[in-house]
């Protein structure tokens, strides 16, 4: 017998149509077609006036015969430039690939290479880079320059990004992709050794982000959105459409400084802003020092690694709402949530600090987490304590690894996302990550979470950073070392006084055995080098 909802209950335009971020700023075009949806130093922008501009890039770059999985790369800072760039390259079937703005001259040109750009617009204080990296290619893309600094290249065979805006039709019928599986974006990871990979985005998992980063954030049309996170960084985390959704403002800001944050949070009545734990730290700092408090709560989406608990505090006492996420690149940004219970209101700080700083329950768009012991893969259980690795399951997680079909099975193995970071499951169903896997010291047969020591470190009241990591022990294999930077000058005894601090606070034999103090390394994101550290140790020698 035939299913009875399988017959003549078919796909049409009038009942389907795939899913894509760009529709949400057709749709506030349209809604609010007069309100503020972008704010940058050279420009204010309407929604239709947003909404004509990439239509009109869009008409420019099909004009040049940019289409369907062509990639256009995009290396500027976090300008209106690359923020219409989520729309209008997407607006002719094309792939945006936003590249990171720390890379060096190789890694652009390999990204560029490996991704097939075909037209790169750039921000022209980029010149020489750009300049460095092309001379390397052998078929190296066409040029768009965005003039900034440095002011616009001479050269017959570069295009400038306003003359296309305007020789473009603001008018232009760009059409949904057909499939919604299409790619829409390419992200290379800041990856700390070899090339980096391009995760590549589809359209459903792009808007589904935005839809669900919308909800976990609470933002509706007033939200007025603070760019202190890089665009390139998994497309702004999906912000990038977020904000637009739900016809919320745009605030750009090129380069993160406390100065220029406090004056845009006060000056546009901001409400939302994202970012690592290493900018909230320097914002926190910068703001103590100033003696400067939020005149009203601002929500702050933070990311990465698990915030120390004394970072939380301070960020609460500041007027930061801090929102805990976490992901990867791999899953469009934040994939995990430590949603808020009405009852931790009346927790001690300590002890809220302590819940908020786990990674908690999957996003909406996302189906299960899942920790897997490290000795045979089954689900650990939800103890608190038994360490294993998160595995995710949902549809905002990448179709793939460009070009790196093996790399993308091991990924994806036994039908689960292997994010590689190290974990336990509370009894109340939070994730909480305890450490990369290569990041777990192994002494003398007993585990140590080098974030459990971090977060010892980051309680005193004169560490600004604070990283641990595996140094080679003749004795017991390897020990903790500590790397930190301090708020003030060091003292002759400081090692020592530290070392003791943290076995004040924790079981001894995981408190660091050396501390090396002094500036921390960080890549493009904020995220602390670790593989740099370690190299430092390595080449010292072992214990």
């Amino acid at each position: 017998m035939s299913n009875p909802y399988q017959h003549g209950l078919d796909k049409q335009p009038a009942n389907y149509s795939s899913l894509t971020p760009v529709s949400f700023l057709e749709r506030s075009a349209h809604v609010y077609p007069d309100k503020v949806a972008v704010i940058d130093d050279d420009m204010v922008l309407t929604y239709r006036h947003f909404y004509r501009r990439c239509c009109s890039m869009a008409s420019a770059l099909s004009k040049i015969g940019i289409s369907s999985d062509d990639t256009v790369s995009v290396l500027c800072f976090n300008s209106h430039e690359l923020l219409e760039s989520h729309y209008s390259i997407p607006m002719v079937g094309a792939v945006l690939n936003a590249v990171n703005t720390r890379v060096d001259a190789a890694t652009l040109a390999f990204i560029l290479q490996h991704g097939e750009s075909r037209v790169l617009l750039y921000d022209t204080e980029f010149e020489p880079l750009v300049r460095q990296a092309l001379a390397t290619m052998e078929s190296p893309p066409l040029l768009v320059a965005i003039v900034r600094e440095g002011g616009a290249l001479q050269a017959p065979e570069v295009l400038l990004y306003e003359n296309m805006v305007a020789a473009g039709d603001p008018d232009f019928r760009w059409a949904k992709v057909a499939d919604e599986w299409d790619a829409i974006t390419l992200n290379y990871t800041s990856g700390t050794t070899g090339n980096p990979k391009g995760a590549v985005y589809h359209h459903r998992g792009a808007y589904l982000a935005a839809m669900s980063n919308a909800m976990a954030f609470n933002m509706g049309s007033g939200a007025v959105y603070l760019w202190t996170l890089p665009m390139f960084h998994c497309n702004g985390w999906c912000y990038t459409w977020a904000v637009t959704a739900v016809g919320g403002t745009h605030v750009c800001l090129r380069k993160v400084q406390a100065a220029a944050v406090l004056e845009r949070i006060h000056k546009h009545g901001v409400t939302h802003m994202c970012g690592a734990p290493i900018v909230l730290n320097m914002l926190l700092n910068d703001f103590h020092n100033s003696g400067h408090t939020l005149q009203q709560p601002v929500q702050f989406g933070l990311g990465g690694a698990a915030p120390p608990s004394p970072v939380i505090g301070r960020a609460r006492q500041v007027g930061f709402q801090i929102t805990h996420l976490y992901g990867l690149t791999e899953s469009y940004g934040p994939s995990a949530i430590c949603v808020w219970h009405d009852e931790w209101d009346e927790l001690p700080a300590d002890e809220l600090a302590r819940k908020m700083a786990r990674q908690g329950v999957g996003l909406l768009a996302i189906d299960a987490l899942s920790v897997a012991r490290l000795d045979d893969g089954t689900p650990a259980p939800a103890d608190g304590q038994t360490l294993g690795e998160l595995l995710i399951r949902g549809n905002t997680l990448m179709k793939g690894y460009l070009k790196n079909e093996p790399g993308t099975q091991e990924a994806f193995q036994d039908g689960w996302f292997h994010t590689g970071d190290i974990a336990v499951m509370h009894p109340d169903g939070y994730v909480e990550i305890k450490d990369r896997a290569k990041d777990i010291i192994i002494s003398g047969g007993e585990n140590i979470s080098s974030q459990e020591i971090e977060e010892v470190l980051y309680s005193h009241p004169r560490v600004f950073e604070a990283a641990v990591v595996a140094l080679a022990d003749e004795t017991w294999g390897e020990v903790p070392c500590a790397f930190v930077a301090l708020k003030d000058e060091v003292q002759p005894n400081d090692e020592m006084e530290f070392i003791a601090f943290c076995k004040a606070r924790m079981a001894s034999f995981k408190a660091p055995k050396r501390i090396v103090f002094g500036e921390l390394p960080k890549t493009s994101t904020g995220k602390i080098r670790k593989n740099i550290l370690r190299d430092t140790l390595a080449t010292k020698g072992s214990r």
